[in-house]
């Protein structure tokens, strides 16, 4: 096992070493991984909190409620949507990353 040591010119041998490894082909196919799997759950809630947010509206009592649940349920959506599109704008950068990336 080796020692690291975070002094010295040590120091700067193990940033060196754990830089090159993060810029590996491996490490961003791991992210692209980890970026889709992010973005199913995403769509999961999204279709939960939907499903939610029409219970509530049928369930409304009052034309206020139901307006209200409306505009949340509509706000809730474009949310999960914004956060969808950036995991995707992300699955991209690391897709480009990958292809510039050393084996």
């Amino acid at each position: 096992m080796q020692n690291i040591y975070f002094y010295g010119s040590h120091f700067s041998d193990y940033i060196s070493h754990y830089i090159f490894i993060m810029s590996t082909k491996a490490y961003y196919q791991k992210q692209i991984i980890d970026l889709r799997a992010r973005v199913a759950r995403e769509k999961e809630a999204m279709k939960r909190d939907n499903e939610s947010y029409a219970r509530s509206i049928r369930s409304a009592s009052t034309p206020t409620a139901k307006a209200s649940y409306r505009k949340s349920k509509i706000d809730k959506a474009e949310s999960h949507k914004r956060n969808i599109e950036s995991l995707k704008r992300q699955i991209a950068q690391a897709q480009l990353n990958k292809v510039r990336a050393p084996k």
